[in-house]
């Protein structure tokens, strides 16, 4: 995730209680776009002729329905009354991922002037990997000693917890197993999807070019249907053979291949209009028997995990 909200990039976390679904746990989405953002800042600077559709339109959105992870928090926690995150679990190491750890204290329970250790810090899930590049990029989120009498700064307090790219090396965060999913996010960079679920089985896969058979198999049919799959989809058109993203017909092969109950795509380039790749979405989906359609920030589904 580019910013922290349960399961990183793409930023899929858990809702509290709503007038509707009563009973059941919730997903909400966060940060559903790319790492380049929409409105794309070189489509304004820098504007086409005829200009991008996508990103004109988006000047004209009210701020709090285009917003970065501060306005996010603002809005979509204080609507579903998200009182703080209770876990934070990594897919890899890229700056659209963690790069909006610094501001997890947001979503802390602080008490002024208090001194850190005062505070019980966030679970954080990542492989050892992960955590040595954050260690350079954010020396001071990893675990630290304070001295007696040092001044103290306000900042993010995360427990690190080591977790493997293995599917048969599970672990528990926030009352939930998860399954590690290792994907190929590029030629040989391995990132992580998860699936989880008890009740329900979702598989939560942000950052793929390529899927393992290993991994597939498993959130296949064959291996017992997913309920919901929530999937990359970053480029419209194929962009390049050394793509590190699916494109939007390889996200809608894989939906076929994998046949969940439900999918929902993610990471969407300004390439993409919502109306017009809905509309055709609802027709394929129509035509193959699984209802698809693009995730947007703040859809909320509920599913009894």
């Amino acid at each position: 995730m580019g910013s922290p909200s349960g399961l990183e990039d793409g930023n899929l976390g858990e809702g509290g209680e709503g007038t509707s679904g009563v009973g059941l746990s919730s997903l909400i989405f966060l940060g559903t776009g790319c790492s380049n953002t929409v409105p794309n800042a070189r489509c304004l600077i820098q504007p086409s002729d005829p200009p991008c559709a996508v990103c004109t339109q988006s000047l004209y959105v009210p701020p709090e329905k285009n917003p970065n992870y501060r306005e996010q928090v603002v809005r979509w926690f204080t609507h579903h009354k998200i009182p703080q995150v209770d876990s934070i679990i990594l897919t890899h190491e890229h700056a659209d991922a963690i790069f909006g750890l610094d501001d997890v204290r947001i979503v802390q329970s602080f008490i002024p002037f208090s001194p850190p250790n005062d505070i019980d810090p966030t679970p954080i899930y990542a492989t050892k990997f992960t955590m040595d590049s954050i260690a350079i990029k954010f020396p001071y989120l990893m675990n630290k000693m304070w001295k007696e009498g040092q001044e103290v700064t306000p900042i993010a307090q995360l427990d690190w917890k080591v977790i493997e790219s293995d599917p048969d090396k599970t672990f528990m965060a926030s009352g939930l197993e998860f399954v590690p999913l290792p994907v190929l996010h590029g030629e040989d960079y391995v990132s992580l999807g998860f699936l989880f679920g008890q009740q329900s089985r979702v598989a939560y896969i942000s950052d793929v070019s390529r899927f393992p058979d290993s991994t597939e198999n498993l959130i296949s049919k064959s291996g017992g249907q997913l309920d919901l799959l929530i999937i990359d989809t970053n480029s419209l058109h194929k962009v390049s053979s050394r793509s590190t993203h699916l494109c939007f017909s390889e996200s809608l092969d894989a939906v076929k291949r994998i046949c969940p109950k439900q999918a929902l795509l993610i990471g969407m380039t300004h390439d993409y209009d919502h109306h017009k790749l809905n509309v055709l979405l609802a027709e394929w989906s129509m035509r193959e028997g699984i209802p698809v359609q693009l995730a947007y920030d703040g859809l909320r589904v509920f599913i009894d995990l």
